[in-house]
């Protein structure tokens, strides 16, 4: 048996605790089975980006010719951009290589499972298993993986998700069509990159709008955009059977409304269905160590288990699976952990900003109009298109054009915020103001008005939806 003052399962956010950890001389253990950096830096939102920023640029391309630039050819180099994904993943070996130059860390290259009470052994990759370990603390930081929903014959016929796309799943040239089944954020960017780069995308969902967590009329907004750029959208409708065919693949599909039966054929099916915990690989029961109905590892707001000196975040943690909500979570549990001359801190979610990088963008911060409506007695809305601002008519966006997309502010009477949205170019960008905002003072608007507003840019929908609130609501 070896002992460490720390253990982190996972080397994704994870590493914010245990840098913190070494820097205190601290002995640490990490236990990874793939590759340093976690789901961001390999199957996530780093390579995931690296696609979607040229997938943008092309649409912005062929749309062009609304403000007067026509662009006769069009070349894309696949190979170039797979090759930054492959160079930025190797970012993970740099990592490491600096870990283990170390002398109190310890890597376990494997799946850790717990054995006993704050006891933990791996399955090394390289065969056989570990040594038994214990931890003073022990972080399990082990993330989540794709939930695969029981489609016949699926698993025969052969799909890819975000693990294996960014693993040896990566097509040599885009797709010529793909469909997939998944009405979540991964589904949306993955057809915005799939469409942009010329492959005809079908999206199978079972809610009855596409992303679910969206107000109706962000939703609205982006199922329109979707079909605008040739991409057919089922929603309400359960993938029931998979089968290959000469040229590719066929998924049937049934209408959760009218019971119809559909059948879609693609090149591929790409599955982005969900989440599952990845709690039920480590044997939680064999140290007490609860979880909840959906697998997931409850914790409170200092990250803590109900298993003293056990802490969950990220994904696992089953709140927001975000990466920058996980390194928030680990920043607050390093902070509380090895930081002693400081108040302890804790985590508040009251206003977690995200964004979907689809096309349009949509950026999210606090409480949709629908869940704000539920909390509080009076809830008054301001709204204001891109086409409508000045920069927004530079950009070609006519008046009432609906593709130039809408920002859209939620405040109650006493002018605090309580969410902010957009939906179109830059969305992610221009909540973020909102979310310092929320977390800072009153939580009013009140700043904005005390302030300048660069003109002409996309940044004043902010401040002129606050002007456009209607009050009388």
């Amino acid at each position: 048996m070896k002992h460490f003052d720390l253990v982190v399962i996972g080397s994704g956010a994870g590493l914010l605790v245990l840098d913190a950890a070494l820097q205190k001389g601290l002995e640490c253990a990490l236990i990874e089975k793939d590759a340093i950096g976690g789901t961001c830096l390999n199957r996530g939102c780093i390579p995931s980006k690296i696609l979607t920023y040229p997938a943008d640029l092309l649409c912005q391309i062929r749309r062009a010719e609304s403000v007067g630039i026509s662009v006769s050819s069009l070349r894309v180099d696949w190979q170039k951009i797979k090759g930054r994904v492959r160079e930025r993943q190797g970012d993970g070996a740099e990592m490491l290589a600096q870990y283990e130059k170390m002398p109190n860390f310890t890597l376990y290259a494997g799946s850790g499972q717990f054995v006993g009470d704050k006891m933990l052994r791996v399955q090394l990759s390289a065969g056989g298993w570990s040594e038994n370990l214990t931890g003073d603390n022990i972080v399990v930081a082990a993330g989540a993986r794709t939930f695969v929903p029981p489609i016949e014959n699926l698993k025969e016929t052969g799909y890819v998700s975000y693990e294996s796309f960014f693993g040896d799943g990566f097509p040599d040239k885009p797709y010529d069509s793909v469909i997939i089944v998944g009405g979540g954020v991964i589904g949306a960017e993955f057809s915005h990159i799939f469409s942009a780069f010329g492959g005809h995308v079908t999206l199978v969902g079972r809610a009855s709008r596409y992303l679910k967590h969206e107000d109706e009329d962000i939703n609205a907004q982006l199922e329109e955009s979707f079909r605008a750029c040739g991409i057919e959208v089922f929603t309400s409708h359960e993938a029931l059977r998979a089968e290959k065919t000469a040229s590719g693949k066929r998924l049937y599909m049934r209408s959760l409304l009218s019971g119809e039966t559909l059948v879609k054929e693609a090149q591929e099916i790409f599955v982005a269905a969900g989440s599952l915990s990845n709690a039920d690989t480590l044997s939680p029961e064999e140290t007490m160590l609860e979880t909840d109905d959906r697998g997931y590892i409850p914790v409170n707001e200092f990250m803590e288990t109900n298993r003293p000196g056990i802490y969950a975040l990220g994904d696992i943690a089953g709140k927001y699976q975000f990466r920058h909500s996980a390194n928030y979570e680990a920043e607050t549990l390093a902070h509380n952990l090895y930081d002693a001359r400081a108040e302890r801190r804790k985590a508040d979610y009251r206003a977690i900003p995200w964004a979907v990088f689809s096309e349009p963008q949509i950026g999210h911060v606090g409480l949709t109009e629908r869940q704000a409506r539920v909390l509080y007695p009076k809830v008054y809305v301001g709204r204001k298109r891109y086409s409508s601002i000045a920069m927004g008519w530079a950009m070609g966006y006519d008046p009432g054009d609906k593709q130039g997309g809408m920002f859209k502010i939620i405040v109650d009477e006493k002018r605090r915020i309580l969410g902010a949205h957009a939906v179109g170019y830059q969305a992610s960008s221009l909540v973020q103001p909102f979310a310092y905002l929320m977390n800072a003072g009153d939580g009013t608007y009140d700043p904005i008005l005390r302030s300048m507003v660069i003109h002409p840019a996309i940044s004043e929908l902010g401040a002129w939806c606050i002007d456009n609130i209607k009050w009388e609501e």
